[in-house]
């Protein structure tokens, strides 16, 4: 019962997920030091708007694995639903970040750039950093698409769509942050590119700006679904089939007459229900019945705690 891959543990997905951005760390690490070194040769404004990029996007990768080993804890007695949620709030601190240091600084360079403009030299350098840099970033981000898509495909699920909706903030992260970097590159690129055709700084400050304001949409998008998540966002369709189903599968359940699953963290539900059993028992029976159940629904991996009561009489069956 997951919006991911049916047969694949929650452990494993996290797994996954980390080897995700591990990799994106490593590959932005090398590209914000090409980048800079790239900038100061040059003096493109474009070039130290991408080296703004990816030094933010390196110390997002920090917060993404912090995000990912907070969330992995075990319930407690204090916190009894677990510290998946604490996922959402390392991952908005990376947005936020991405926002004010990578959208920040590459508009308020290329505005300054704009009134104070300066020729840019050794163009082959940005031209080879750039190219390196879209190698590297295209490898990062075939790792986080391979993941959306494994996930996508097993629930019918388009991989943009799947990006956007799955409760795993941190792949979603990696995927938008290396696409917005693909795009970014290829603006540089044109920035430098019509700087050195033209002799004038302008397109280059330009770029510098295009970049900052593409970033700050990302960073945006990236704040408000993980502010989605943090106030309580209700399971997919497929997750609610998926529930419904698992409930009755039970041998004891006639039928599901609520139903609330909300994330709790990547991957992660808190399952309330009411249901109608099977039979009319005692309330003792009952009572030790519906514990029963809820022992056996959070056996899945992905269930971190079930709630059931019983259904009145009147209450409609529901469906999705």
């Amino acid at each position: 019962m997951t919006e991911s891959t049916p047969d694949t543990s929650r452990d494993d997905a996290a797994g996954e997920s980390a080897l995700t951005v591990v990799l994106a760390f490593g590959a932005n690490l090398l590209i914000a030091l090409a980048k800079t070194v790239a900038a100061v040769i040059t003096g493109s404004a474009s070039m130290v708007a991408e080296a703004a990029h990816s030094w933010a996007d390196s110390g997002n990768e920090i917060l993404l694995l912090i995000a990912n080993s907070r969330a992995k804890r075990a319930p407690d007695r204090v916190h009894p639903l677990g510290y998946g949620r604490e996922a959402y709030v390392w991952s908005m601190f990376a947005a936020l970040g991405l926002f004010a240091l990578g959208a920040g600084v590459s508009i308020t360079h290329g505005i300054q750039e704009l009134v104070h403009a300066e020729p840019a030299t050794d163009f082959a350098v940005a031209y080879v950093v750039l190219g390196v840099s879209f190698v590297l970033e295209s490898i990062s981000f075939q790792q986080a698409y391979r993941q959306l898509r494994t996930e996508a495909i097993a629930i019918d699920r388009d991989v943009l769509a799947h990006a956007l909706r799955t409760s795993d903030p941190t792949t979603r992260a990696v995927f938008a942050e290396d696409a917005a970097a693909l795009l970014g590159l290829v603006i540089a690129f044109l920035g430098v590119l019509l700087h050195q055709i033209t002799g004038s700084a302008i397109p280059d400050a330009i770029g510098s700006i295009l970049v900052g304001i593409l970033l700050g949409v990302i960073a945006l998008i990236l704040i408000d679904r993980n502010r989605r998540f943090l106030i309580g966002e209700e399971a997919s369709p497929a997750l609610r089939q998926a529930g419904i189903e698992a409930l009755e599968a039970l041998p004891e359940v006639d039928r599901v007459t609520f139903l609330r699953m909300e994330y709790l963290g990547p991957r992660q539900a808190y399952l309330v229900a009411s249901v109608d059993l099977v039979g009319d028992y005692a309330e003792s029976r009952v009572a030790h019945t519906l514990r029963d159940l809820e022992s056996r629904l959070e056996r899945n991996s992905h269930v971190v705690r079930a709630i059931l009561t019983l259904s009145t009489a009147e209450e409609p069956t529901i469906t999705v």
